[in-house]
């Protein structure tokens, strides 16, 4: 189907937005890979929730990408999967930092600093390559919200790995994570109200 096919409730559909989307899957399953190997070699709980966030992201933007096309009907039964699918991820990382709360280790905050950084700076691209296009259908809105969660997330391993040092505990890790996993449940729920809505349409 060419763009000129599209039905009207397609037209924010543009080649540059597939374009953006190609590339947000790229970097963010790229870098997804990098950083949950990275919390592991840190043993940062904020990294690894960060690490699924970005793997998420990935593979939530390539169901966007094969909804292009679809029916609205369709498109929001997607958008529904991906907020199921993030609120599954944060509870997921609620658990298991409440259960690390219990086995407390400390964390590399230079490792885990590090990696920080590189995933805010991967972040800021998918950000900006996703801005001119963050409004539209539920699905379109669900990309655009996991970009986002990832970039505060960063921001909040970079905080998070500055108290590690200072303190020399792992508590600001896991409050850092703690804070991840309430970020997908926020959106989870937002992304399901959404599709909701495009499905009484």
């Amino acid at each position: 189907m060419s763009d000129d096919d599209l039905p009207k409730d397609l037209s924010h559909i543009t080649p540059a937005y597939r374009r953006a989307l190609w590339l947000v899957v790229l970097i963010n399953v790229g870098y997804g890979i990098a950083e949950i190997i990275g919390g592991f070699l840190a043993d940062s709980q904020a990294l690894k929730a960060d690490a699924l966030d970005f793997l998420g992201d990935g593979s939530i933007t390539f169901l966007g990408l094969l909804a292009i096309g679809w029916g609205l009907k369709l498109r929001a039964r997607s958008a529904l999967i991906q907020g199921i699918f993030l609120g599954a991820m944060g509870i997921g990382v609620l658990a298991y930092t409440v259960y690390r709360t219990q086995v407390l280790q400390i964390p590399e905050a230079g490792l885990m600093g590090g990696f920080g950084f590189g995933a805010l700076l991967i972040n800021v691209i998918a950000v900006l390559l996703l801005l001119p296009h963050r409004k539209g259908d539920a699905n379109v809105r669900a990309v655009w919200l996991f970009s986002r969660n990832d970039a505060l997330g960063n921001i909040l391993v970079i905080i998070a790995a500055g108290f590690v040092f200072l303190t020399n505990t792992s508590w600001p890790d896991l409050i850092a994570a703690g804070v991840i996993a309430i970020l997908f449940l926020q959106s989870s729920l937002s992304i399901i109200k959404d599709a909701r809505n495009d499905l009484k349409k």
